[in-house]
Order: C-alpha cells, then sequence, then structure tokens
C-alpha cells in the first residue's frame, strides 16, 4: 500500500427528528435531544451546606435562561437554556436536600491525617445519600454533590491543610503501609480491621465517592461553590468578565451530564456501523499492594446506539516491571471478553453476538492474551486489536496562519497510521488549542481490518463523551476515560459480584 495523506469527513451526531449535525451544541439548540421525552425531567437530588444548596438552586434556575453577555456580545458557544435545549424540565427546588453541618466538615477536613481526612469527608456524604435511598420515599436520578471549594483543596492526594484548619488525629498504626499490610492480610481482632480500612481507599475525594457508592448504583454529579457561584448579571473587572464567558461551556457541560445520568441520551453518532462495540481496556496500578505488578484490569464497552459499560476486572500481577506494558493472563482475558460479549447480548432485542468487536489499547496485545480474547469470542464475530497512543514525534504544518484540519490522517501502511483528532475546525472557526495539536498513533496490532474504517471509528468515538459538551475531543472515548475510570475502580477494594454498571456512575 502506497503511503497518503487523508482527509477524513467529520461525523455527524443523530438528534430529535432524525435531524444530523456536527456540533452536539447546535443539534441540541435545533432538535433537541436524541431521546424524545426520555426523561420526563431532571429528579435531582442535592447535598452540601447550607451555602452550597442554596448556590445550587440559584444556578439551575439561572440555568433556565440563555446564558450572553450585555451589550449584546453572545457568550460563546451560546447556551439557550436549559429546556429550550433539552426539552424537558429541571426544577430549581430539588427532588431531595440534605444538609451537611459546615461545622462537622471543616472538622473532617482539617484532620492532619490524609487518609483518615478523606475517607471521613466522603462518609459525611456517602452514609447521608445511602440512608436517604433506602429511607426516603423520593428516590433522585441523580445526586448532586456540592462541595466549598477547600473540599477539593484538601481532600486529594498532595493536599496540605492550612495550619490555621488542622486538625490532630490519634493515630492506631505507625505508617499508612502498616495498616495497608491488613488489606491482604487482615488481623484476628476487628477493631484493628476497621481501623485501618480507610487506608485501603485512594486520598481523593471524588473518586473515593465514586467508588464507595458503585455497589448502591448511585449516580452522582460533584460540584464545587465556587464553581456555582459565578453567575455575574455585569462583570467588575476582566477576571469576571472571562468567568462569565466560561459559563456558558459550564451550562452546557453541567446539563449535558444531568441529562445523560438522568437516563436520556443527548446524541449518538449518525451512521455508525450496526453490529459493532468498542471496548477500551483499562489498566490502574494497585496501590494497596505490596506487589509492584499488581493491577486492576477494568473494560469499557460502547456499543453502536452510543451507550456505554463498565465491566470490573479481577486483580492481577498484569504489569510488566521491565517493559511497562499490561498484559493479561488467558483466563482474565477470557473472562473480561466473556462478559462483554454476554452484556452486548443482552442489549440487543435479537440476542446477536456481534459481527465486530474493536478492543483499543495503550499497549499491544501478546500472544496469551490474546487467545483468551479470541477463545471467548464466538465464530461469527470478528475480533480486531487496535493500539492508540499519543503521538508527539510528527508535527505537520500547513501554510498560513492555521494548523493542520481536524480528520488529517497519514496512512503508513495497511495497518498503520497516524490520525490528528486536534486541530483546526471549520465549525468552530478556530483551533481549540495552544500548541501544534499532536495526532493519535494507530496500529491494528491483532486481527484483521481496514486501516480507514478503524480511522472514521475513532473520529466517530471522539464525540461520545456525554460528561461534557464539546465539538469533539482529542481521544476516542473508549480511552478517554480510562485513567477516570481506573482511577475509580482503585479508590478502594472493589465491590464483589453484581452485573456490569452503566458509564453515568463513573463519570
Amino acid at each position: 500500500m502506497i503511503r497518503k495523506l487523508l482527509k477524513l469527513d467529520e461525523p455527524r451526531l443523530l438528534f430529535q427528528y432524525g435531524q444530523a449535525m456536527e456540533d452536539p451544541r447546535d443539534g441540541l439548540t435545533l432538535f433537541g435531544p436524541l431521546d424524545e421525552g426520555k426523561p420526563h425531567g431532571i429528579r435531582g437530588g442535592v447535598i452540601g451546606t447550607a451555602a452550597g444548596i442554596a448556590k445550587f438552586t440559584a444556578w439551575v434556575d439561572w440555568l433556565q435562561r440563555p446564558v450572553r453577555l450585555q451589550n449584546p456580545v453572545l457568550a460563546r458557544p451560546f447556551f439557550p437554556g436549559f429546556e429550550a435545549a433539552f426539552r424537558v424540565p429541571w426544577n430549581a427546588a430539588p427532588v431531595l436536600s440534605i444538609e451537611i453541618d459546615e461545622n462537622e466538615l471543616k472538622s473532617k477536613c482539617g484532620l492532619d491525617d490524609r487518609h483518615q481526612r478523606v475517607f471521613q469527608t466522603v462518609e459525611l456524604f456517602s452514609k447521608a445519600i445511602v440512608d436517604a435511598r433506602r429511607d426516603e420515599e423520593s428516590k433522585p436520578d441523580v445526586w448532586f454533590v456540592v462541595i466549598p471549594d477547600y473540599v477539593r483543596r484538601y481532600c486529594r492526594p498532595e493536599g496540605i491543610v492550612a495550619p490555621a484548619d488542622r486538625h490532630e488525629w490519634q493515630r492506631a498504626f505507625k505508617s499508612p503501609r502498616q495498616a495497608k499490610e491488613l488489606y491482604q492480610s487482615p488481623s484476628l481482632f476487628a477493631e484493628a480491621n476497621e481501623a485501618a480500612e480507610p487506608y485501603f481507599f485512594k486520598e481523593h475525594f471524588r473518586n473515593q465517592l465514586k467508588a464507595r457508592l458503585l455497589e448502591h448504583r448511585v449516580s452522582t454529579q460533584v460540584l464545587r461553590e465556587g464553581t456555582l457561584q459565578n453567575i455575574f448579571s455585569t462583570p467588575k473587572d476582566s477576571r469576571e468578565a472571562g468567568l462569565l464567558k466560561m459559563q456558558s461551556q459550564i451550562a452546557w457541560n453541567i446539563a449535558t451530564t444531568a441529562f445523560y445520568k438522568t437516563g436520556g441520551r443527548p446524541w449518538k453518532v449518525d451512521g455508525i456501523r450496526k453490529g459493532v462495540c468498542y471496548i477500551g481496556l483499562v489498566y490502574k496500578k494497585d496501590q494497596r499492594s505490596t506487589d509492584n505488578k499488581m493491577a486492576c484490569c477494568g473494560a469499557q464497552m460502547f456499543l453502536d446506539s452510543g451507550d456505554g459499560v463498565v465491566f470490573k476486572g479481577a486483580v492481577g500481577q498484569w504489569f510488566n516491571v521491565e517493559t511497562g506494558d499490561f498484559h493479561l493472563s488467558a483466563q482474565a482475558g477470557y473472562e473480561l471478553i466473556d462478559m462483554a460479549v454476554k452484556s452486548y447480548k443482552d442489549r440487543r432485542p435479537d440476542k446477536k453476538a456481534p459481527d465486530e468487536l474493536f478492543i483499543h489499547g495503550k499497549t499491544t496485545f501478546n500472544d496469551i492474551e490474546w487467545a483468551g480474547f479470541r477463545q471467548a469470542a464466538p465464530p461469527e464475530t470478528n475480533i480486531v486489536g487496535v493500539k492508540i497512543r499519543d503521538d508527539s514525534s510528527l508535527k505537520l504544518f500547513r501554510d498560513g496562519d492555521t494548523p493542520v484540519l481536524r480528520g488529517t490522517a497519514f496512512v503508513r501502511s495497511p495497518r498503520s497510521a497516524t490520525l490528528w483528532t486536534r486541530g483546526w475546525t471549520p465549525r468552530l472557526g478556530t483551533y481549540p488549542g495552544l500548541e501544534v495539536p499532536n495526532p493519535l498513533s494507530v496500529e491494528i496490532c491483532r486481527g484483521d481490518a481496514s486501516i480507514e474504517t478503524v480511522l472514521n471509528d475513532i473520529m466517530a468515538l471522539t464525540k461520545l463523551n456525554y460528561n461534557a459538551c464539546l465539538f469533539a475531543d482529542g481521544s476516542p472515548i473508549t480511552l478517554k476515560f480510562a485513567n477516570a475510570v481506573g482511577e475509580v475502580l482503585t479508590a478502594g477494594p472493589l465491590p464483589s459480584g453484581g452485573p456490569p454498571l452503566p458509564f453515568m456512575y463513573y463519570i
């Protein structure tokens, strides 16, 4: 095959009435979301301090109107108001609200032991949500967790509490490592195991909250009070003017994820091939283990409908210290693909297996794991392994002042190519980046498929991020949230059993 330079067509998205547009914001504004009448409205619960709940309620009320600057410059991208875009109501009054005592919250956030600090702060929110889910008659579809900015600042791995806010914690262990040893070898004393539990979790508020709510199937959206209070009618200075310009994008992002997490599909790719599913492999090293080879493997499956599902994989010695790559055993590979195929069939009216199954990863697939994948896939399913990585080694320049066009591809061989998913975008009239755009390196490392088909699929998968409302991402959705999902999977002990969960619980 002769090397060649291609310009791929920009994938279009499908909205209500069968209308297709390139930009999701255009489609939602003009036609509304793909799923007409579903959901009937945003049934959200809110949990936070009294001030946080008040800010959230005011923000949702503000969200009902167009977001624009005065005289008469429009905020970009223009947000027409929630109901105008999504065709369903969102009442400013939440279905259920839970107030967190701010003095208690500050006390937990000020603990000098980082593991205890994050664990106990998360406990304030997670326990209240779980109790409400069990006891209250009203059942929100999504919980908005509104946190003061100091929670984000203090409850993360590198968070350091200011001296004025710090409180001493009476330690039961000499070091976190001593407590973590009880994860694999529990003590005979229940009190010691209970005291060690906070050290089994990652010191990250958002990820730990989502991990601890997985078994309860609670969908959450974490919002900072600082994000919600930047609702300025008239900017006082350049900083406030900049924040107001961002409010339109913030409105689009939060509105879209709220709609998705309540059960609606904002859009799907127009003309996506039927009978195809895509799996992105997720690996994350298990920090609770003293064995540096231990890692957690999970998989994200995306269907031709646009729906996403996350599978919890087993923890094992998947990391190769010498190569820096992750590889599964044949049995683990078999179980993962077998689970994915069964889940796919359950979601198909005809219960058929996929015609094609593409596995996206950041490393190649070795013979052992591929044998497990291949054995689990039905004979009628064409299974293809694709390695996708960011590539900063190749730069492509155009004459003039604008960078390379998004969708440009340099095909090196029938099995490898370089694809620019970032670049100048005619619909936006700009390149939404700061530096010369880097491409993706794409290689078909297992199985057989057309390289152009693989490239077009990757372009389409850059437009399925329901956690934001952007023209497109730089990475396909199969890998875009690989790190984020992996962080949730390894933020605490994985709940045992249970079916695969929709993607909304992890983002």
